[in-house]
């Protein structure tokens, strides 16, 4: 027999060595470590102004109830050791399999399995902060390892159900039955345990009110733990109903106005910072925060002030943050308290507000703010497909500076710098600023999933199109008020234990992002707009505003105005919870230079009044003056430098003086107008229904032709008609395809909602119930072919009473059609006279088959206080889509000059 070697033998000998040193080791260690006294009971945490001494809030969890474990059902106790701790009733309190096993399962399934044991969890609950340390760990074995000897495995489990926090101020789970379900413990059924056992991961979060999607993927994963632990049948967890929650999604009542969301906001950040929510609001911390007493004061007194007496569904959200550290002065998120929807982190499209970062990007390549550029309306850009661009109110500056374009939140200037520097890097320095790369699963400031473009940035950036929230552009604003610095945006100052060790305190580390010089030049062209707009009474301030346009109307969906005085930037919001338009209580539209723009000068001049008065630095003219985009203008356009006069506003093409005389003259009159204009033009054709009288008019209405994108309406008409006979409501997935097919014009939505309602003969089927008699579906729903006189009875099922489609269908259809894309904003809408609304959908494609000539059709309704008319326009045989776009417009607005509909 051959003998071991010598090596091998010492390496043995040493390796029992060192393990049974460390044995020993930590043995003595688990014996040293003193088992603490039963757990002294929740205690809430007090939220600080900064002053560290005013009282802001205060957080804790109050509902509390202890049962014993026999009234704890035997499923509901079996779906938290499914989630938590499967081996529970077989390990001595630390599972080193389990721990494997969780880690395994995390890194390769992506299960969420957690690695401590129940055990582990209570004495981390009851005895230990949260924090992420080796020391903290060993020390929660050891303690785990003693309570198992002192108290039994029913004991250990009893006490760990009364002591985990739930959420919603529950703590406990006979708290938490009443707070989800509305009844006690004793009644809860299986399916109800596994929805409070998958709170114990994240109980804010992990609400179904907060995160559906969520809550339900982790309550399936756990049904089906337990079938694999043999606590349900095979096959049960798959069948098993998701439970009716109570809808209340508030985590604490007891932090009511402004203070709540700033509550949450804190809790947040703690919570990243490696504190628990439950050591939050069971600690007893004492959390001095970033927030000035007279700044919030003088937010929310600013706020009130001026939505008193204004429509309920206006919102407002206001942040304001110190530049030089980044702490958040004052924030105003809502005023309904804790849980609630805040709208400083709603993200909505900032609108002319970006335009500081386009200059800012343009100086950076050496294009200083005196750079002459086009500023004419419209204009017509490459990457826009032929779509005009304008400028609001259709404002001409031809020869511009660009710090006169950003006074007058000129678009074409700031498209063609764009253009011109690139769009993404627009994006890189707004990112280097302070917007986020991502809102939650969604990347920022490109185009999403049904958008022209996915995963790109388009030119629009410098429309301020893509949504940012109001928190982000105030750092954002923070960044170029403290010279290009950036710091990252946080609300608490330190945050000690009620016994007064410090348990944690911020890091302000700031980075440079954009050099002093430009930031310098972008602050003195902002001052500029606030000598325009309104000086803030006392000091020195600079500022953008920004209206984000709805649809085609005259109304703002968004209202901006952000900026900063020395030492304080600001930004202030006005809008609606769902997108719309938004007047004040006189009817009047809001834009950024409005409403939103006398909180902020409001909220500033008290904010800093009585502070030592600082200037706005001078100029740095970095960069040189460029003159290159001038070469777009045309010869005969006049060259007097930064000159700002009006040009053609909306309903220009209308003349109504043309309407006179009976309907019958008007018609004959029109007839004759479009055969002259049809014997210069490709073919059309054009059908109108005013609703208002019950008159119609068709001019070669009968002709057929194909659809283009306009039958992307009839296919959400034959799914909405396909849900009312099924007795629902557009599925999740169903309302997000629809969407993106009429709004953003998705073919990709638009193929799979054809295979949704049965091709070609479920939308043919769809048509007979709707009265069109003239469309023939194709086997490809873009070859569709339909007659202008058939999309007026389609317009006429969206709106009409009587109309197979309900009320929720046609309210959803229009306003859909009333929201697509700006660059849609084109066709039957130039028909519209200021103040009315346009709901359109148009249609444009090229053939090759026809010499690439182009197919270009809009079909819509304008409506207004005297107005309701249904219009629909099919062109075929154009070069190209501008001239479609001509031919479409003018024939829409000739019917309107002459009908005087």
């Amino acid at each position: 027999m051959r003998k071991t070697p010598r090596w091998l033998r010492r390496t043995l000998a040493a390796l029992t060595a060192v393990m049974v040193a460390l044995t020993v080791v930590a043995t003595g260690y688990v014996l040293s470590v003193d088992l603490p006294a039963d757990p002294a009971p929740p205690q809430a945490s007090v939220l600080y102004y900064r002053d560290g001494s005013t009282v802001l809030a205060r957080i804790g969890a109050t509902d509390r109830t202890d049962v014993s474990l026999d009234r704890v059902p035997e499923g509901v106790r079996q779906a938290f050791l499914a989630a938590e701790d499967r081996a529970f009733y077989d390990h001595a309190g630390v599972s080193v399999r389990g721990g494997l096993r969780a880690l395994w399962a995390n890194i390769v399934q992506d299960s969420g399995q957690g690695a401590s044991t129940i055990t582990q969890q209570y004495v981390r609950n009851a005895y230990l902060t949260q924090d992420r340390t080796v020391s903290r760990k060993t020390k929660e074995i050891a303690l785990a390892l003693k309570i198992e000897h002192r108290l039994t495995k029913d004991e250990i489990f009893e006490r760990y159900l009364n002591t985990i926090y739930f959420g919603r101020a529950a703590y406990g789970i006979e708290a938490a039955a009443h707070a989800y379900f509305g009844t006690t413990v004793d009644r809860l059924t299986t399916e109800q345990g596994a929805v409070l056992a998958a709170l114990v991961k994240d109980p804010t979060h992990g609400d179904p009110a907060a995160d559906p999607e969520w809550a339900r993927t982790r309550w399936t994963w756990i049904l089906r733990a337990m079938s694999e632990q043999g606590w349900l049948p095979g096959g049960a967890a798959d069948r098993a109903q998701y439970p009716p929650v109570a809808p209340e999604s508030v985590t604490a009542s007891s932090v009511s106005g402004a203070a709540g969301l700033i509550a949450d906001r804190v809790e947040d950040e703690l919570v990243d910072a490696g504190i628990s929510r439950q050591q939050v609001r069971t600690g007893g911390l004492r959390i001095t925060t970033t927030i000035d007493h007279r700044a919030q004061t003088a937010a929310t007194t600013a706020i009130n002030a001026r939505l008193y007496g204004q429509p309920d569904q206006l919102r407002a959200a206001l942040v304001a943050i110190d530049p030089g550290t980044g702490a958040v002065r004052a924030y105003y998120g809502g005023d309904r308290g804790r849980g609630y929807f805040d709208d400083a982190l709603a993200a909505r499209p900032p609108a002319s507000t970006f335009k500081p970062i386009v200059l800012a990007a343009a100086e950076e390549r050496g294009i200083g703010f005196g750079s002459l550029y086009n500023g004419t309306s419209p204009r017509l850009f490459a990457d826009r497909l032929g779509v005009p661009l304008y400028n609001q109110r259709n404002l001409q500056c031809p020869v511009c500076p660009l710090d006169v374009a950003m006074v007058h939140s000129l678009n074409t200037p700031f498209y063609a710098v764009a253009e011109q520097i690139g769009p993404d890097a627009v994006r890189r320095l707004a990112h280097d600023l302070g917007v986020p790369a991502r809102y939650g699963k969604d990347p920022t400031l490109v185009d999403l999933r049904g958008d022209p473009a996915p995963g790109r940035t388009r030119t629009d950036i410098s429309l301020g199109r893509y949504p940012v929230a109001p928190a982000d552009m105030a750092s954002v604003y923070a960044t170029l008020a403290d010279g290009g610095r950036f710091r990252p945006r946080h609300f608490v100052e330190a945050v000690a234990t009620a016994d007064g060790r410090t348990l944690h305190e911020p890091e302000a580390k700031a980075k440079r992002v954009l050099s002093g010089a430009v930031a310098a030049d972008v602050q003195a062209v902002l001052a500029k707009v606030v000598a325009e707009d309104g000086k803030v009474p006392g000091v020195d301030a600079a500022a953008k505003t920004g209206s984000q346009q709805w649809g085609d109307t005259t109304d703002s969906s968004d209202a901006w105005t952000a900026g900063w005085t020395p030492g304080l930037a600001a930004v202030t919001w006005i809008g609606r919870e769902k997108p719309g338009p938004i007047r004040d209580g006189r009817g009047n539209v809001i834009n950024g230079d409005g409403m939103p723009y006398r909180i902020w000068q409001d909220f500033l001049a008290a904010a800093v009044r009585d502070q030592p008065t600082r200037k706005i630095p001078a100029p740095a003219h970095a960069g040189s003056v460029s003159v290159s985009d001038l070469k777009t203008l045309p010869e005969e356009t006049k060259r007097a430098k930064a000159v700002v006069f009006p040009g053609p506003q909306k309903g220009d093409r209308v003349d109504r003086s043309k309407a006179v005389g009976t309907w019958g003259e008007r018609v004959r009159r029109l007839d004759a107008a479009l055969d002259e204009y049809a014997a210069g033009v490709p073919e059309f054709s054009v059908s109108v229904a005013d609703r208002r009288t019950g008159k119609r008019y068709s001019y070669r209405g009968g002709r057929r032709q194909e659809t283009a994108s306009i039958v992307k309406v009839e296919l959400l008409a034959a799914l909405l008609l396909k849900a009312q006979d099924e007795g629902r409501e557009l599925t999740k997935a169903e309302a997000k395809r629809v969407r993106k097919m009429i709004l953003a014009s998705d073919n990709d939505a638009a193929t799979k909602t054809y295979g949704k309602v049965g091709g070609k003969s479920g939308l043919r089927d769809a048509g007979s119930r709707l009265g069109l008699t003239g469309t023939k579906p194709d086997e490809q729903w873009g070859l569709t072919t339909t007659t202008a006189d058939d999309q007026i009875r389609m317009l006429t099922a969206l709106t009409d009473p009587g109309s197979p489609l309900d009320q929720d269908s046609r309210e959803l259809a229009l306003q859909l059609m009333s929201s697509v894309n700006a660059d849609q904003n084109w066709g039957v809408s130039a028909a519209a006279l200021e103040g009315e609304r346009t709901a359109l959908k148009n249609g444009w494609v090229s053939r090759s088959s026809d010499a690439n000539r182009w197919i270009v059709n809009s079909v819509g309704r304008v409506s207004g206080e005297d107005t309701d008319t249904l219009v629909a326009v099919l062109s075929q045989g154009h070069r190209d889509k501008p001239d479609g776009i001509e031919v479409v417009e003018q024939v829409a607005a000739m019917t309107r000059s002459y009908l005087g509909w």
